[in-house]
């Protein structure tokens, strides 16, 4: 493919509109020499005069004339294309639908307070909250989300990354459950019965690899997609589930029942359960938002994720 010099538009479109090499010259900062090599590139590239002598001036030829009406807006649009897209969006006119990939424990808690905030900002924007049945980076590779929410993980090393919150794991039990009549201790917290979540089905993780340090093994009762799941079988059973922090806090605070002196963990007296921190260490959780690298200019899409990282934050 041959290449296209762009400059040769705007040189045109000065030499059409000065009709003089030494005019356009001055202009476009070069000198007449100069000038006149970029008339000469003009006609090669055009196979027509384009600017031809009538005495003591140079006059359009007809090819010249048609391209005149065109140029200006050729000009203009091809400075539009190889300028970088600079400023925020006026979220009152932004009409556009993101679309959200989270599992259901994050849409549970903060979905309805991201539609009250974007759509209050930018009424005209849609929201589309899409299943997390696992960590494939094709639809986000393939643009078929905007942002994914939860943990980064090596299977996508391009994308980019903003931490939203902090999050860990904690134990919850029903309220009046036996497991909170002593001194909570590894033993104590391996020997009950236990609902754990798992997209994949899995049984074990980082709390069973840090049990099996000190050589424990809990019982594990029951699987389940979700950790809302897991909360409300133990809601309605003796086993203890392995949530995040989150799950119960957020739940706490929107209902003003954290009590006295429990703090984060403290009685979630909607919910019917008490959360108490693991008797053994597990990773902390990064929450963040990730998206694709080809987005991360695009001044509408800089907006909607500042605006959700700012919904999240406040409401941890």
């Amino acid at each position: 493919m041959t290449a296209i010099d762009l400059n040769l538009l705007t040189a045109l479109d000065v030499l059409l509109a000065e009709r003089s090499v030494t005019r356009a010259a001055g202009r476009l900062g070069l000198s007449p020499s100069a000038m006149s090599r970029t008339l000469a590139r003009l006609r090669a590239a055009t196979g027509d005069p384009l600017l031809v002598q009538a005495g003591r001036v140079l006059v359009p030829t007809p090819h010249a004339e048609h391209l005149a009406g065109r140029l200006p807006v050729l000009v203009r649009e091809a400075r539009a294309v190889l300028t970088p897209a600079v400023g925020d969006p006026d979220p009152t006119s932004l009409a556009r639908t993101f679309t959200i990939r989270a599992n259901e424990g994050f849409v549970s808690l903060f979905a309805a307070e991201i539609v009250a905030a974007i759509t209050r900002d930018a009424p005209l924007v849609r929201l589309r909250f899409a299943p997390k049945p696992d960590k494939d980076a094709r639809p986000l590779r393939e643009g078929l989300i905007d942002i994914e929410v939860g943990t980064t993980g090596a299977s996508a090393p391009e994308m980019r990354s903003q931490m939203i919150f902090r999050d860990r794991f904690i134990a919850a039990a029903r309220h009046g459950h036996p497991v909170f009549d002593g001194v909570m201790t590894p033993q104590r917290y391996a020997a009950c019965g236990h609902v754990v979540a798992s997209r994949r089905g899995a049984m074990t993780g980082p709390v069973d690899a840090a049990l099996r340090e000190i050589g424990l093994e809990r019982r594990i009762v029951a699987v389940v997609p979700g950790f809302l799941d897991a909360l409300t079988v133990a809601r309605r059973s003796d086993l203890v589930a392995l949530v995040p922090q989150s799950c119960l806090l957020h739940g706490q605070v929107a209902h003003g029942q954290v009590a006295h002196g429990q703090g984060a963990h403290g009685l979630g007296a909607a919910q019917g359960l008490q959360g108490f921190d693991l008797p053994v260490t597990t990773p902390e959780l990064a929450i963040s938002l990730m998206w694709h690298p080809r987005l991360d200019a695009d001044p509408a899409h800089r907006w909607f994720r500042q605006a959700l990282m700012a919904v999240c934050r406040k409401m941890t």
